[in-house]
């Protein structure tokens, strides 16, 4: 009989110390898990950062680009409006080129008039030499003052004849005169209008090249974008599973503790906490709901963003440093009305962040 007792025990003693086994084994394993969780979440982070740090780049890239586009276009509207004046400087030269051909033909006109008449002249001169005429002149007279008047006529009509050929022979320059600035009017123009041209062209050539660098700078942008938006999913999840991890380790080390009351976890960042455990009702305030000086003399308004939290003296003693699910290891430093019992109350730097958190159930512990 003993000996079957003593074999009862052993057995007993052996499942024990598997089953605890097992659980360390088990333990391990979730903790090497959170482990690898961390490791690829800090990886993700530096992913995530990258991509953005490239995201920023590329914006500027385009930002400098629409910038260029910008001064292109500008450049453009000048040159069109140096191609109106131009055009309208053209349309002036050509009237003045049609204004000297006008002329042109007036002065042919005038010359071809002349001609005529020199001709006529030309003729009348053969048939009768200069003496001729002053002998016919002479006889023909009825006296003295009659001659002198009808060689006085002649002369005149011999100086005519010499005046037409000297205008025929500044006709003729001027005409030569206005043909010549006509053909540099034109050579001018025609020079404008080529600059103008290719200059617009080029303009019309930077443009396109940038619009092609533009639309090739935005599809890298988009896709950065969508490589962030997917290491920010990918980050997320592990930080889900880490957070599932942690949870289970807390729960390991809860069934691995006594009914001492005496509890031992894991904060955030996986440090291992010791001290007394107990579930309360936690609210929220802020430095704004009253006074700004605490039962324990901290100035909340001057730090909003530390971690504190107001208790019942009976029974979180003031002063003790208290680890709260879901805020973080704080510091007992104040005390309120309607904190009483299994009651705290969180400080929280805006009424926004305290209207988040709301009211909860969280387990907290008092650190040891």
């Amino acid at each position: 009989m003993q000996l079957t007792s003593k074999r009862i025990i052993l057995v007993l003693l052996t499942m024990m110390l598997c089953a605890s086994g097992s659980m360390v084994t088990y333990a391990q394993t979730n903790s090497d898990a959170l482990h690898n969780a961390k490791q690829q979440l800090e990886q993700k982070n530096r992913i995530v950062e990258q991509k953005k740090q490239e995201e920023q780049s590329v914006n500027k890239e385009i930002e400098n680009i629409q910038q260029e586009l910008e001064s292109i276009y500008n450049e453009i509207t000048k040159n069109k409006d140096e191609m109106a004046k131009a055009q309208a400087k053209i349309d002036e030269t050509n009237q003045l080129i049609e204004k000297k051909k006008e002329e042109i033909v007036v002065l042919e006109d005038k010359m071809l008039g002349r001609k005529d008449i020199m001709k006529k002249r030309a003729v009348a001169m053969q048939q009768n030499s200069n003496v001729n005429i002053v002998v016919n002149l002479l006889f023909e007279s009825d006296s003295i003052s009659d001659f002198i008047q009808r060689a006085s006529a002649a002369s005149t009509l011999m100086d005519a004849d010499k005046e037409i050929l000297t205008a025929q022979k500044e006709d003729l320059k001027q005409i030569e005169k206005d043909k010549e600035e006509i053909d540099r009017q034109e050579q001018i123009l025609e020079e404008g209008q080529k600059a103008l041209a290719i200059q617009q062209e080029e303009l019309d050539q930077n443009m396109q090249k940038r619009q092609q660098s533009l639309t090739v700078m935005q599809d890298k942008y988009n896709q950065i974008a969508q490589e962030v938006t997917l290491a920010e999913q990918d980050k997320a999840g592990i930080e889900s599973q880490m957070k599932d991890l942690q949870a289970r380790i807390s729960t390991e080390q809860g069934a691995r503790t006594s009914g001492s009351g005496s509890s031992s976890l894991q904060d955030n960042i996986g440090v291992a906490i010791k001290g007394k455990e107990m579930y309360v009702t936690a609210t929220a305030y802020t430095p704004f709901d009253g006074g700004t000086i605490t039962s324990a003399g901290y100035d909340i308004a001057a730090n909003p963003n530390m971690k504190l939290i107001a208790v019942d003296p009976s029974v979180i003693p003031m002063g003790s440093k208290v680890w709260v699910e879901g805020y973080g290891v704080a510091v007992a430093g104040d005390t309120g009305g309607a904190i009483k019992g299994h009651k705290i109350d969180v400080l929280k730097p805006t009424k926004a962040d305290a209207y988040a958190w709301g009211r909860r159930t969280v387990k907290i512990v008092i650190l040891e």
